[in-house]
């Protein structure tokens, strides 16, 4: 009988992905010595480095385990580079104000949580309490009634700053009642 020489992707239906190639698939070995397994994973030669090590996944996980990002620098500068990558990561960090059973009802932003401790009131106190609070509180710290106290006037100009955190954070939610708060 003679070999037929008729591909199985004629017609209707195809028998193989569109762009599927018959020839040969070209595939990287891993770059560890002595393994025929693809390298299918990159892993960067050096810090910094463009260059990377295509390895297997047994070898891979086990150059991650031996890398160390800050290998050739001193204590200082080591330091510095982890200090410079959290600043720029801080969009990553974990979102402690998304945690469960949290204060508050999440209408209110970091900023005047704070100022609400400061008041000494609840996550939840309505605006005209927070008045009420901000009068007593400034009325008995107030540089007048208390002259030559430091304290007083360093817990009065605190007061007043949280007051005019908790003031903004209210008018910005009567005028504009469908923006939810940022942090």
């Amino acid at each position: 009988m003679a070999r037929s020489t008729r591909s199985v992707d004629w017609g209707f239906p195809r028998w193989r992905p569109y762009g599927a190639e018959r020839e040969a698939v070209k595939v990287r070995l891993c770059d560890r010595e002595g393994c025929d397994k693809p390298g299918d994973r990159p892993a960067p030669k050096s810090p910094n480095s463009p260059e990377r090590w295509y390895f297997c996944e047994e070898h891979a996980g086990e150059y991650n385990r031996n890398w160390n990002y800050f290998e050739g620098l001193t204590a200082e500068e080591a330091a510095k580079r982890e200090a410079d990558e959290r600043r720029t990561a801080s969009g990553y960090a974990e979102s402690k104000h998304n945690g469960w059973a949290g204060p508050g009802d999440g209408s209110r932003s970091r900023d005047e949580m704070r100022a609400l401790d400061v008041l000494g009131l609840d996550p939840d106190a309505e605006f005209e309490l927070v008045k009420t609070t901000w009068r007593k509180l400034a009325k008995e710290n107030h540089p007048d009634i208390r002259p030559n106290d430091a304290e007083a006037a360093e817990r009065f100009q605190a007061v007043q700053a949280a007051y005019d955190v908790l003031r903004a954070g209210e008018e910005r939610r009567q005028w504009r009642p469908d923006v939810e708060p940022t942090d």
